[in-house]
C-alpha cells in the first residue's frame, strides 16, 4: 500500500483525526499515477484543452461576442488605463506605455515557427509557465492593470485579443502610426503543459544543453527558438550571459529567423521596442520573492513581490539590466538610434548585479529622467543586443538606412509590429473588427477565393474515370490536408501548395506519384471550373467512396466546395520549409531515424491537426487498410483485403491469436502463435495502439462486432475535420 495513503488509515479502516486527503495529491508536487512508468506514451497532449477546461459553454461564440463591442468606447477606456497611474502599481513616468508594448511583446514573442507553437493567439501568458517566466517578470501586473477593461467589456474581449491590442495602442499613445490590428483571438483556459519549450530543469540555465554547439547558433535544438529556458529570445547580457555584441548578434539571426523575421525586420523589432520604456534592475534579486506559480496565496497570483520595501516605481526589478534606451522613453521618435550611435559605450554593471552598457560621456540634457521624480536625471543603458546592432555590419546598415528615412523606419516597424502580434492568429479570414489592413501579406499565406459554382458530380466522375488507383486518391489529398497546424493555423489543402515549391520536393509527398496524380486532376478541374485545391480534397472523397463500398460501406463523404488555389508568388517558401514533415504515422512513414520515437510523432502532428485520440486512432487504422502506406509499405496493412475500409487491422492488433517479434531494422513481425509463421509487419506506429492502454482501449471500441458502421461513420467524420480544418473562409463566413 502507498505509505501516505496507509498513515491515513488507523486499524479500523478510519482516518481518526488524521488528514483525510493524500498529502500533496492535488498539487504539483503531488506524484503522479503514470510517474511510475516515466517512459509511458503520454496523451494528454491530444486533450490538453478538454471543453471541461472552459467555462464559458458549448453555446458561447467569441467571434458573434465580438461583433456586439463598440470598438471606438473601447479603445477610449484602454486609452485611459494606460495614462492613468494606479497607486499600487504606479506607472512609469506616469505612463503604462512601456509596460503595455511589453506585456503584448512577450505575449507574442514566444511564437516559433518550426511547429507553430506559442504567441499571442490563446493569451496563454495569463498560464504557466510562460506567466513565471523570468523574462516575464511584472508583466502580471500589466494584466491586472487592464483587468477594469477587460472585467467592463467581459465576454466581448478575450484576454489574448486585449493584451495585444493595448500594446498596439500604446505605440499609437506614443505616436506610432500603426499598420492595423485585428481582433479573433480565442482565450484558453488551461496551461499548455505539454507544449515542448526546453529540456532544462532550472530557469536561465546555460544554453549549451539547446545547442550541438552554443558557438554555432544554427544548431539551435528544434522546435526552439529562444537561447535560454525562461527568455523569450536572447539574453540582454550576451550569450550565457557573457558580453560579446558580435556573437549576440548571431544569435539574435538565429532565434528572429525561427520566429519568421528578417534581419531587418529583426532590427526594426529591436529598436522600436526599445524606443519606449525601460528596463528594471534597480532592486537586489534578493529582495525579490517568487514568481506567480510559486507564490503564496496572499499575493493572489501576483509573482516578484518584494519581501521588504516598496518594490515599486523606481524599486523595481525585471530581469536585471536598469535604465531606459532614450531621453524621452514614452515618445515614439528617432531617440534610440541617437542615443545609441551619438555615443560610446562601455560595461558596467546594474544595481540588481546585471552586465549592460552605458555612455562613456553624456550631457545632462540627453538622460531620461527619474520615473518618478522628473528633477533627477538617470543613465541611459543598453543591452548586448543592442549593441549587435551597432557592431554587426548587416543590422548596422539596416541601422543607418533607418536613420536615414525615420519615415521608412516607422512604417518598417509598424509592418513588423503588426506581423509579430498577428502571425500566429491565422489567414485573414478570421481577421475581425475595424482596423483590419487591405493589404495582403505574404506571410499571411493568401488564397484567392474559388469557385463554387461547378458540377460537384461531374467532377468526380471524371476523377473516377481516370482510372487512378483509389489508395493513391486517398493518399495525395492527405498530404495535402496534412501541413495544417491549429497552432497558428496555416497549413492545410486550401490554396494546393502541395502543387508549390517547396511542398511538391517533400520527401513525405512522394514527389513522383504526387506529380502523376496532379497531372491527370489539373486538366479535369480546369475543364470543370474548379480550384485544383477543390478537385485534390475530391479526388481524395472519389477513393475513399469506392474503399468504404468495398468495405461494405456505402456513405456519401461531405464535401463544401470553395477552396482556391494559391500562386508560386503568394507563398513564402522561406517560411514554409520548417513545416515539411519528417514523420507522418498515419501513413507509417519516417524520414529517418530520430531520438524521438515514431509514436510520439505521430502524436505530435495529430495534435497540431486538431484530432482527439480517438480520431487518431480511427485514421490510423483505416489508412492502413486503404494502403494508403508512404511508398507502398506493407507495415500495418493488417488485412486480406487491402484497399477496402474495413477495422481490420484493429481485429489484428488486439487479436491473440497473434505474437508480436521485434527484428533487426527495428520493424515488428507480426506471426501466427501457433504455427510460427509471419503474417503482417509492423512499426512502433502500429503496435502502439496494441501496447498503450488507453489507445487500445480505442482499438477495442472499433475491434467490436456491432461496431463496424461506426468504424466507417468515425472515419469518415474525422477524415472531413482534416479535410475541412483551414476552411476558415466559410467557418467565418
Amino acid at each position: 500500500m502507498n505509505k501516505t495513503v496507509e498513515g491515513q488509515i488507523n486499524e479500523s479502516g478510519r482516518g481518526g483525526g488524521k488528514c483525510p486527503v493524500a498529502h500533496g495529491g492535488m498539487t504539483a508536487s503531488g506524484t503522479s499515477v503514470m510517474d511510475w512508468w516515466p517512459n509511458a506514451l503520454n496523451l494528454d497532449i491530444l486533450h490538453q484543452q478538454d471543453s471541461k477546461t472552459n467555462p464559458m459553454g458549448a453555446d458561447y461564440n467569441y467571434r458573434e461576442a465580438l461583433k456586439g463591442l463598440d470598438f471606438d468606447a473601447f479603445e477610449a477606456d484602454v486609452r485611459k488605463c494606460l495614462e492613468e497611474s494606479v497607486e499600487w502599481w504606479p506607472g512609469d513616468w506616469g505612463s503604462y506605455l512601456g509596460m503595455m508594448a511589453r506585456v503584448a511583446w512577450h505575449s507574442a514573442g514566444s511564437y516559433r515557427l518550426a511547429d507553430g507553437r506559442g504567441g499571442a493567439g490563446t493569451g496563454n501568458q495569463r498560464f504557466a509557465p510562460l506567466n513565471s517566466w523570468p523574462d516575464n517578470a511584472n508583466t502580471d501586473k500589466g494584466r491586472r492593470i487592464l483587468w477594469p477593461v477587460k472585467k467592463k467589456y467581459g465576454n466581448k474581449i478575450s484576454w489574448a485579443d486585449l493584451m495585444v491590442y493595448a500594446g498596439t495602442v500604446a505605440y499609437q499613445m506614443a505616436g506610432l502610426k500603426t499598420f492595423g490590428f485585428a481582433f479573433g483571438r480565442e482565450d484558453i483556459w488551461h496551461p499548455e503543459k505539454d507544449t515542448y519549450w526546453g529540456s532544462e530543469k532550472e530557469w536561465l540555465a546555460p544554453s549549451d544543453n539547446r545547442y550541438g554547439s552554443v558557438d554555432k547558433p544554427d544548431t539551435l535544438a528544434n522546435p526552439l527558438a529562444a537561447v535560454q529556458m525562461g527568455l523569450i529570445y536572447v539574453n540582454p547580457e550576451g550569450v550565457n550571459g557573457n558580453p560579446d555584441p558580435l556573437a549576440t548578434a548571431q544569435h539574435m539571426r538565429e532565434t528572429f529567423a525561427r520566429m519568421a523575421m528578417n534581419d531587418e525586420e529583426t532590427v526594426a523589432l529591436t529598436a522600436g521596442g526599445h524606443t519606449i520604456g525601460k528596463c528594471h534592475g534597480a532592486a537586489s534579486p534578493d529582495n525579490i520573492g517568487a514568481e506567480p506559480e510559486a507564490a503564496g496565496l496572499e499575493d493572489q497570483g501576483l509573482g516578484w513581490m518584494p519581501k521588504k520595501g516598496r518594490g515599486i516605481g523606481r524599486d523595481v526589478l525585471a530581469g536585471g539590466p536598469e535604465g531606459a534606451w532614450t531621453t524621452n522613453p514614452t515618445q515614439w521618435d528617432m531617440g534610440y538610434f541617437d542615443m545609441l550611435f551619438g555615443h560610446e559605450w562601455e560595461l558596467t554593471k546594474s544595481p540588481a548585479g546585471a552586465l549592460q552598457w552605458k555612455p562613456v560621456e553624456i550631457a545632462e540634457e540627453d538622460m531620461p529622467v527619474d520615473v518618478e521624480d522628473a528633477s533627477i536625471k538617470t543613465m541611459p543603458m543598453m543591452t548586448d543586443a543592442d549593441m549587435a546592432l551597432k557592431m554587426d555590419p548587416s543590422y548596422r546598415a539596416i541601422c543607418e538606412r533607418f536613420i536615414a528615412d525615420p519615415a521608412y523606419f516607422s512604417d518598417t516597424f509598424a509592418r513588423a509590429w503588426f506581423k509579430l502580434t498577428h502571425r500566429d492568429l491565422g489567414p485573414k479570414s478570421v481577421y475581425f473588427g475595424p482596423d483590419v489592413p487591405s493589404e495582403d501579406l505574404i506571410w499571411q499565406d493568401p488564397i484567392p477565393a474559388g469557385s463554387t459554382g461547378y458540377d460537384v458530380d461531374a467532377l468526380k466522375a471524371k476523377i473516377a474515370a481516370t482510372g487512378i488507383p483509389a489508395a493513391e486518391l486517398i493518399a495525395t489529398a492527405w498530404d495535402s490536408a496534412r501541413t495544417f497546424r491549429g497552432s497558428d493555423r496555416r497549413g492545410g489543402a486550401n490554396g494546393a501548395r502541395i502543387r508549390l515549391a517547396p511542398q511538391k520536393d517533400w520527401a513525405g509527398n512522394e514527389p513522383a506519384r504526387l506529380a502523376k496524380v496532379l497531372a491527370a486532376l489539373e486538366p479535369i478541374a480546369a475543364e470543370a471550373g474548379a480550384s485544383v485545391a477543390d478537385t485534390i480534397v475530391l479526388a481524395g472523397n472519389v477513393g475513399l467512396e469506392q474503399a468504404l463500398k468495398a468495405g461494405g460501406n456505402d456513405i456519401a463523404v461531405p464535401f463544401t466546395p470553395g477552396r482556391g488555389d494559391a500562386t508560386q508568388e503568394q507563398t513564402d517558401a522561406e517560411s514554409f520549409e520548417p513545416m515539411e514533415p519528417l514523420a507522418d504515422g498515419f501513413r507509417n512513414w519516417q524520414k529517418e531515424e530520430y531520438v524521438v520515437s515514431p509514436e510520439e510523432m505521430m502524436l505530435d502532428r495529430a495534435q497540431l491537426m486538431g484530432l482527439t485520440a480517438s480520431e487518431m486512432t480511427v485514421l490510423v487504422g483505416g489508412m492502413r487498410v486503404m494502403n494508403t502506406n508512404h511508398g507502398g509499405s506493407a507495415h500495418g496493412v493488417f488485412t486480406q483485403t487491402p484497399g477496402a475500409l474495413t477495422p481490420d487491422f484493429f481485429d489484428v492488433i488486439t487479436d491473440m491469436a497473434y505474437s508480436w517479434h521485434p527484428v533487426a531494422d527495428g520493424s515488428y513481425e507480426i506471426r501466427n502463435r501457433k504455427s510460427g509463421e509471419r503474417v503482417y509487419t509492423a512499426t512502433r506506429a502500429d503496435l502502439v495502439f496494441g501496447s498503450n492502454s488507453v489507445l487500445r482501449s480505442y482499438a477495442e471500441v472499433y475491434a467490436q462486432d456491432d461496431n463496424k458502421a461506426k468504424f466507417a461513420s468515425d472515419f469518415v467524420a474525422a477524415w472531413t475535420k482534416v479535410m475541412d480544418a483551414d476552411r476558415f473562409d466559410v467557418k467565418y463566413a
